[in-house]
């Protein structure tokens, strides 16, 4: 199988090519990336899995880049809220836009697949109940939209021949060379490493599930392997890694110990709470489930980051993604929608 994946010099890139390269060693492993973020390697973490780089804007792929490919994994995207509500319409224009576009042209070029990396916040303000994949969808944010815009696209693209798997992931964690610390579960290690204490802006109460990148690939492997229905939409993570925040922080603090933690009690709640059913992933892919552990997932990178260079002030460094675009921007090397000078 020959295997492009778009966006492959990510936070999540790196474990996708290391999981495919030890679980389908067959595998002709191609990527495609501009480097938003390649130079912000993680001190001390592995390096980032060498792969051959089309390098071009995932806005501008062409027929012609894909033909040959027997499937494409879709990474690339402006991958969170605070990036999309600065960023609104190249976040429309590469998640969704591109997205579909890049499916279109993949069929087109003959291959058999197409994975998605999709996003459980489309639900939103939960309620108390797990949000199962029929339920109504509630985007409240930029990021969120293009996900549901994009995944409506997609469907009227799936066929028999061609499979695409919107995976609906839960928040990632984890442990990359490529680490981002404006992810919840990395930005509580990262507190409690630097300051030995957590800070929970909200009151604790919003639910959040988790998904390690690890896991994430294993999903992945699953989505380019499934067979089934053309398309398939469906929520990835578990019932063990969902947690209210306040709890969250918590156990890193009991993980990691010598750790205080201080919950804003009277803070506004927090609209982004959601609980997921994971029920449809569980029935159809047995044998890609999470195996990651929590503790050990802790330590693995608060012992990273003990290393390296990051000090108190780690939510303006190149660990966060937003700080790294608008310094970009700020130094022409990016346009305003995004595009390299």
């Amino acid at each position: 199988m020959r295997i492009l994946i778009n966006g492959h010099n990510g936070y999540v890139g790196p474990a996708v090519i290391d999981h495919l390269r030890t679980h389908r060693p067959d595998a002709n492993i191609a990527g495609n990336d501009v480097d938003w973020f390649a130079r912000h390697t993680l001190n001390g973490a592995r390096g980032v899995a060498a792969v051959p780089n089309i390098a071009k804007d995932a806005r501008d792929l062409t027929a012609a880049d894909l033909e040959g490919f027997d499937a494409v994994v879709q990474l690339a995207a402006v991958s969170n809220d605070p990036m999309g509500k600065v960023f609104e319409a190249p976040t429309a224009a590469i998640n969704e836009g591109a997205a579909a576009r890049t499916a279109r042209l993949a069929r087109e070029a003959g291959a058999g697949a197409f994975v998605f990396a999709s996003s459980c916040s489309m639900y939103g303000a939960g309620s108390d109940a797990p949000r199962k994949e029929t339920d109504t969808l509630n985007p409240l944010t930029a990021y969120a939209r293009s996900k549901v815009a994009a995944e409506e696209k997609l469907e009227m693209l799936a066929r028999p021949g061609f499979t695409v798997t919107a995976l609906r992931f839960a928040t990632a964690c984890g442990l990359s060379p490529l680490l981002r610390l404006d992810l919840v579960l990395n930005d509580f290690v990262a507190s409690a490493v630097i300051n030995k204490r957590i800070d929970v802006l909200s009151d604790g109460s919003p639910w959040r599930p988790l998904v390690h990148v690890r896991d994430m690939a294993r999903a992945i492997e699953w989505a380019l392997i499934r067979g089934g229905a053309p398309f398939v939409a469906v929520n990835v993570g578990s019932d063990t890694w969902t947690w209210q925040m306040g709890d969250l922080a918590n156990d890193v603090a009991k993980v990691l110990g010598g750790v205080e933690v201080s919950i804003n009690r009277a803070a506004a709640p927090d609209k982004r709470s959601y609980r997921v059913d994971f029920l449809k992933f569980r029935a159809l892919a047995p044998d890609h489930q999470p195996r990651e552990d929590f503790a050990s997932a802790v330590r693995d990178l608060a012992a990273t980051l003990s290393k390296a260079d990051i000090d108190a002030d780690f939510r303006n460094s190149r660990y966060v993604r937003l700080k790294v675009l608008n310094r970009l921007v700020e130094d022409g090397a990016l346009s305003a929608d995004l595009r390299k000078m």
